[in-house]
């Protein structure tokens, strides 16, 4: 058996197109019909006439594009029909509903991963590993300076940076991006933080959809009707701060003293020096899965070919090394994919 002559997930101006079920997954621009992995601005954008994506992610995904979108939804692992192609969803354990999108013609499988992690978090599903032809996936931090330690107490690590600093009489600001990092900092939080976490506006409504899902968080407060409430020339003191990286200087004079941290994968190995000097502490936090768990996974998927977006270069030569027909997304053209052979190496 073959591949069909021109790729099923097609790279495009708009982004990912599969032309035989009429649909782009996470387009760049408005489309008649996108299929959505996920609520962050770079995979989910306004404009497109009809959205899909999985059950647990279109509170989100209204919160961010509006509630008057039109989104049809469904539960991960269950199949449905785009033209003559089957669709599902699985879990990429990214965000609260983040997905894979398994893509199924004529007995050819193609998953696109949207962006995925494989570290434990309380916050969303677990990722599930998808068998495929061919993956699509991130590489977000696809060089091999991005390796962290998994399964640490990042609510234990964080509670104890926010006491210690508060028996110094200090809050504690630690920045974190307002979908999916926030909440999962919250999750960790959960069993630990006694009085409330400070979070920036931001945060509000993206919080609540995770806990009408059914998250549990630690308990928080509007940071700005703290700040409200405080009189003449009073300081906030022993506070935990929760904020995206852009908002400190927002209310940075009702602070008094304090210390920052980042919680983020670019806090690990080479990535470092995204902070250094910026923050007083780190916490490697990431939404994204490292170079081990990048190259783990696409060795469970059984894929012998792979097309790779962001940071591409190391990871497409690695694979190469291991075997791996491996190229870029911007590959996923009629004309080069034709000239790439065609064949399903792993049907031979």
């Amino acid at each position: 058996m073959s591949f069909h002559s021109s790729p099923l997930i097609a790279w495009t101006d708009k982004g990912l197109y599969c032309e035989a079920g009429g649909f782009y997954i996470d387009p760049h621009r408005a489309v008649d019909l996108a299929v959505i992995t996920h609520a962050h601005s770079d995979h989910a954008r306004r404009g497109s006439k009809q959205y899909i994506t999985v059950k647990s992610g279109v509170e989100l995904l209204k919160t961010r594009l509006g509630k008057k979108i039109e989104v049809e939804s469904y539960d991960y692992r269950e199949n449905f029909w785009l033209g003559g192609v089957q669709v599902s969803f699985h879990s990429a354990g990214h965000i609260l509903g983040s997905s894979q999108v398994r893509v199924e013609y004529r007995g050819e499988v193609w998953v696109a991963s949207g962006d995925y992690k494989r570290d434990a978090d309380p916050s969303c599903e677990p990722f599930e590993t998808v068998t495929c032809d061919t993956f699509i996936t991130e590489a977000t931090f696809g060089t091999p300076g991005f390796v962290w330690e998994k399964n640490l107490e990042h609510g234990r690590m964080i509670f104890e940076w926010w006491q210690k600093n508060a028996s110094l009489g200090k809050n504690s600001v630690l920045f974190g991006y307002s979908l999916g990092k926030a909440q999962r900092i919250l999750a960790e939080l959960y069993p630990l933080a006694e009085r409330p976490v400070l979070i920036h506006h931001t945060i509000h409504e993206l919080t609540e959809c995770y806990r009408r899902e059914g998250r549990e968080l630690a308990p928080t407060r509007d940071l700005k009707e703290k700040i409200n409430e405080l009189i003449f020339d009073q300081r906030l003191e022993g506070e935990l701060l929760l904020a995206p990286p852009s908002a400190l200087a927002e209310w940075k004079n009702h602070l008094g003293r304090y210390a920052t941290a980042f919680a983020s994968g670019w806090m690990s190995g080479s990535g470092a020096g995204f902070g250094r000097g910026k923050y007083d502490h780190g916490f490697v936090m990431s939404d994204h899965a490292d170079w081990n768990d990048l190259n783990l996974t696409i060795e469970q998927t059984n894929a012998k070919r792979v097309f790779v977006q962001h940071r591409d270069g190391a990871l497409i030569s690695h694979l190469k090394k291991k075997g791996i027909e491996a190229h870029s997304v911007e590959t996923l053209v009629s004309h080069q994919f034709a000239q790439l052979g065609g064949m399903n190496l792993s049907l031979l």
